[in-house]
């Protein structure tokens, strides 16, 4: 009998745990190191790498336009900035990266502003902040305070984003580099921002439009020699299409530029508040939001529901607490649908760039109108893969915003171009100025016929005033776009006349050759008949 005791082999756990204390600590901690490297790379969506070995394909510009769109043929194609690629600033290529960076530092440019109280009819403020060209280069010979109402150096508007006012890092990004070009710059704060009370009980939203309505009138009337541009950025770009979209022909503005408009509220609205990641920047507005009403107590106390504007835990809850209440608004969904720029998209008739980043971490890309930029002739697209909101930075030392110098190429050319819109202003005569009303015949419609072979009604009206050129010259009595239209129009109906002329003569001799061969056999053989009578 073996009374030998049995040797029991260990179990798979111990030889798992045996083997596993034979690795060295360092090798976990490399590889622990490694794992929170990749989750933060796709957490934070990283894509350096992408852009390292895809740069050529991933960082292309992609323009969405209408093919027979003259803003594209006669600017767009020749702006080289949104015809090449965007790269991301390597320790900075992430769209979370760019944004929180842009809000906490962003390497802005130092310079001053010259600051203008504009009072509206409401009893509001606005802050108007000015900078020119020689402010930022600081040629202190050639330094004035004041812009004379004869000067015709073009003045861009810009319209800031949410919370936002001159002080912050993008603007100043903006308003030095226009400024650098040449321009005029002004940023219209929005109310009770910039350092500015609330002096009525008007505040802005998303869809208010009638501040930079007022402010462009002001502008114009005080400097009627400068062509006038608007840049909006964020929800300032928002209100800025909107605005175009209302304005259609009538507005005193040559051209836009929309920087990551938010397009449709109530898409961005169900995106903020999708995943962890835009609950953040979620929670971050809505703080910012909390801030600015602090800052105004009193209106707010007494136009909106205070304790619910302190609690509230999302831009949401403090629209349906605040915005919602001043600006008379039944719900939050109503005051979204209804201060959306996309159903305004189609009546912008003046030249609009869109610049959007499909990885904008606030505004996506699921709310870009796709279809509706195309199908206008007056608006370009333009997107990149990445940038996040607003930022854009680009370079080693992300020094520079790519974003600011694409929209200083495509103004800078499309202010040397033919395709600045000319404000369109019905004049009414007056009974009392002694002149006899020319008869209706001698006021139109005249014919307008487009190169898509439109034809549409151009009223002619007489300009009595003094007219002003693109280049600020003034001009007695001189002739009013509509004049051009018109004589343009009158030559391309001559032309097509003529055409039409030409195809008509070759149609009667095509189908006529058979009848007019007819009737001369006819005639032939009518006059021969009496001459075979008479010999029988």
């Amino acid at each position: 009998m073996d009374d030998s005791i049995p040797i029991l082999s260990p179990s798979p756990y111990e030889l798992l745990f045996q083997a596993l204390s034979l690795i060295p600590i360092r090798h976990y901690l490399f590889a622990l190191f490694f794992l929170w490297s990749v989750f933060l790379y796709n957490f934070l969506e990283f894509h350096f790498l992408g852009d390292t070995i895809l740069r050529y394909f991933k960082c292309r510009v992609n323009l969405i336009y209408n093919p027979d769109s003259p803003l594209y043929h006669g600017v767009v194609s020749r702006c080289r900035i949104l015809h090449g690629r965007y790269v991301a600033t390597p320790w900075l290529a992430s769209p979370h990266l760019q944004t929180c960076f842009l809000n906490f530092n962003g390497l802005p440019p130092v310079f001053s502003y010259t600051r203008h109280l504009f009072r509206a009819s409401d009893g509001g403020t606005i802050a108007l902040d000015w900078v020119t060209n020689s402010d930022v280069l600081g040629d202190s010979l050639h330094n004035q305070n004041e812009i004379t109402k004869e000067d015709t150096t073009p003045i861009a508007v810009v319209i800031p984003g949410l919370t936002s006012d001159s002080s912050s890092a993008y603007l100043k990004h903006l308003a030095y580099n226009t400024a650098k070009t040449g321009w005029n710059v002004v940023i219209s704060n929005h109310r009770g921002l910039g350092g500015v009370s609330v002096t009525s009980d008007r505040f802005y939203n998303a869809g208010w439009t009638e501040d930079i309505r007022i402010v462009l009138d002001h502008l114009q009337r005080e400097y009627p020699m400068a062509p006038l541009f608007a840049i909006g950025t964020s929800i300032g770009a928002n209100v800025l299409v909107k605005y175009l979209g209302e304005e259609g022909e009538k507005t005193p503005l040559r051209g836009a530029v929309a920087i990551c408009s938010p397009w449709d509220l109530l898409i961005g609205d169900r995106f903020i508040c999708r995943t962890l990641k835009q609950k953040l920047y979620d929670k971050a507005l809505t703080i910012g939001l909390q801030g600015y009403a602090q800052l105004h107590e009193p209106q707010y106390t007494r136009l909106a529901n205070w304790e619910g504007i302190k609690k509230s835990r999302s831009i949401r809850d403090f629209d349906n607490h605040a915005t919602c209440l001043v600006g008379k608004f039944e719900t939050v969904d109503t005051y979204y649908r209804k201060s959306s720029s996309t159903q305004y998209v189609g009546n912008v008739a003046i030249p609009l760039l869109c610049i959007s980043s499909l990885d904008d971490p606030l505004c996506t890309k699921e709310a870009i109108p796709w279809d509706e930029c195309r199908a206008n002739k007056n608006i370009v697209l333009a997107t990149t893969n990445h940038g996040g909101h607003l930022a854009f930075f680009e370079g080693l030392t992300g020094s520079s915003l790519w974003w600011v110098r694409a929209t200083n190429e495509f103004l800078g050319v499309l202010s040397c171009s033919r395709y600045m819109h000319v404000q369109k202003i019905q004049e009414r005569r007056s009974s009392g100025t002694g002149k006899q009303e020319e008869p209706s015949i001698n006021q139109g419609p005249y014919l307008n016929i487009a190169e898509d072979g439109l034809v549409a009604a151009v009223n002619y009206e007489q300009d009595t005033n003094n007219t002003t050129t693109s280049s600020g010259a003034t001009n007695q009595r001189g002739p009013k776009p509509e004049d051009d239209v018109t004589k343009r129009s009158f030559k391309e109906l001559c032309r097509q006349t003529k055409r039409s002329v030409w195809w008509l003569g070759y149609i009667s001799v095509v189908t006529g050759f058979p009848l007019l061969g007819v009737l001369i056999n006819y005639l032939f053989r009518k006059k021969q008949r009496p001459n075979t009578t008479s010999k029988s």
